[in-house]
């Protein structure tokens, strides 16, 4: 009994061993066939998620198209798009009575200034504010994405933002894509190539340009003067430049004065605190006053005058057959000519002219029957009838001419100059940019003169080092302006200079030279009737 029972014992945990080896056999077939289904799995090739991969399309929403192209580059921490604080000239609004407070880091963090016509409709953004924060090339590609889709942008200020030359060339290249943007601040960023000069390229739209603290040294002078013009090109939309705060010497400053001899449309010109010294003012002060043209600018304006004067010329087209279908019936060749003088008339054209003849015999005895003008034939009545029309067309021209300058307004742009004295003023669709070259001068010692840029309004040399030499070359030109602006009081055209600066430089304020200049000066300087206070009597 006891083996049997030992034996049954020994077979029920032979079975039961068996089966928990099954468990384990079976778990680990469980375990290795879902290995290999992940392998599998990692072999193939995740399929491409279609809402990752679509580009996003900008609406012209500023704030949701910016939000959207920074997740989309994958940015881990996204400026803010805020609106611009109010500046302290407008009325404060009253403090709110409920208020929340804000971390002192929040107003330190990275964001985009933005000012709308609307402050409800980030589609309205007209002006956009960066400060402080480095733009890399993705953020510049970002920004190009938004901008281009407002309208109404004008204004872009980009300070202290770290600007290199592949962002700024980018920035340079898409700007004239943004139509309506004409004033661009791109102070405290100091680039090592020094590329500023192709923000003023043949596409440029900017009007009010400002680089100041840049470390423009003489390099980036250099190019931009070649920007602003030369004999070939100029530049036609820039009105205002300000390079204050650099580092620009006698070189720079000869070099925007070669740019500034062609151009017609810079109106100020701001250089404060840089190195100037009495070379680049006297440089300045030759552009302002007049100045002989060199060889390549008289190839430059006989090609103008040339060009001016190629649409007048009338003449035959030439060929080689004397007698050519081409040829217009007025002009005849001299072999038919010598033909007819040789030949003589044939029977049947005898015929016709007797036609013709008597036909204009009867013509005749009917006009004096009807109009009673006795031998008066009819070449004279169609003569007559002709110079009548004639003279009332001109009639009628110049009365539309004249009705023409009356209607226009001063503010509707710029009048197209008829008489070859004022070929200085450019017209506004740039069409005749070297219009400099072709003003009236005269031969001195084997060289033609022009009068300078009368066109510059606005000229700030205050903090630099020019001295007395200098001074006395400013005042020449001042000189030289005021009395051409009275020699030509009764046309129209640009009067010189109406501000100068020229503090803090090295001269005295007590030397005769700057007081003449002041003296000149008062009664040109817009400026100098506010500093005057009013008298409250009157």
């Amino acid at each position: 009994m006891m083996e049997n029972l030992w034996s049954k014992t020994n077979i029920l945990h032979k079975v039961k061993m068996g089966k928990k080896v099954e468990k384990s056999f079976s778990k680990d077939r469980h375990l290795s066939s879902a290995a290999h289904h992940d392998d599998e799995n990692s072999n193939k090739t995740p399929e491409p998620d279609l809402e990752l991969e679509k580009p996003h399309k900008c609406t012209g929403s500023f704030e949701k198209d910016f939000t959207e192209l920074c997740k989309q580059n994958a940015m881990s921490a996204i400026p803010n798009v805020l609106l611009r604080q109010k500046s302290l000239t407008e009325p404060i609004e009253l403090p709110p009575k409920t208020y929340t407070t804000k971390p002192i880091f929040e107003y330190l963090k990275p964001s985009v200034q933005v000012e709308m016509d609307n402050p409800d409709k980030f589609d309205t953004v007209t002006e956009v504010y960066v400060r402080g924060w480095k733009i890399d090339a993705t953020m510049m590609e970002i920004f190009r994405q938004c901008w281009l889709t407002l309208d109404r942008l004008h204004t872009i200020n980009l300070w202290n933002t770290g600007l290199t030359e592949s962002t700024l060339h980018t920035l340079a290249t898409f700007l004239p894509q943004c139509l309506n943007l004409v004033n661009v601040v791109l102070d405290g960023n100091t680039v090592k190539e020094e590329n500023w000069s192709e923000l003023l390229g043949l596409e440029s739209l900017i009007q009010h340009l400002s680089l100041r603290h840049c470390k423009i040294t003489d390099k980036g002078a250099e190019k931009i003067g070649k920007a602003l013009g030369h004999a070939k090109w100029c530049n036609t939309k820039l009105i205002t430049l300000n390079l204050s705060g650099n580092l620009i010497g006698d070189v720079g400053a000869q070099a925007l004065a070669e740019g500034l001899r062609m151009n017609r449309t810079l109106l100020s010109l701001t250089l404060m605190s840089n190195n100037i010294g009495d070379k680049g003012s006297e440089k300045l002060a030759e552009t302002l006053s007049r100045f002989p043209l060199t060889h390549e600018e008289i190839v430059e304006r006989r090609k103008l005058l040339s060009d001016r004067s190629s649409p007048e010329r009338k003449s035959p087209t030439p060929s080689r057959r004397g007698e050519s279908k081409d040829r217009p019936g007025s002009v005849r060749s001299t072999s038919t000519i010598e033909k007819t003088k040789g030949t003589k008339p044939s029977a049947k054209k005898k015929d016709i002219k007797e036609k013709d003849a008597k036909e204009g015999t009867k013509t005749v005895k009917k006009d004096k029957e009807g109009d009673g003008r006795g031998s008066k034939s009819k070449g004279s009545v169609v003569l007559k009838a002709a110079l009548k029309v004639i003279t009332s067309a001109t009639i009628a021209d110049a009365t539309k001419s004249v009705t023409a300058k009356k209607d226009k307004k001063p503010g509707k742009g710029r009048p197209v100059p008829t008489d070859s004295e004022d070929a200085d003023l450019m017209n506004s669709d740039g069409s005749d940019q070297l219009s400099a070259l072709l003003e009236n001068g005269e031969f001195m010692d084997g060289q033609y003169w022009i009068a300078g840029n009368r066109v510059l309004v606005n000229l700030n040399l205050a903090r630099n080092n020019i001295g007395e030499e200098g001074l006395a070359a400013i005042l020449k030109a001042i000189q030289y302006q005021t009395t051409l602006a009275l020699a030509n009081e009764n046309k129209p055209g640009a009067n010189g200079l109406l501000r100068l600066q020229l503090h803090k430089n090295n001269f005295s304020f007590d030397c005769e030279a700057y007081r003449k200049l002041t003296d000149l000066m008062a009664s040109k300087d817009p400026m100098a009737k506010y500093s005057i206070s009013p008298d409250i009597s009157k």
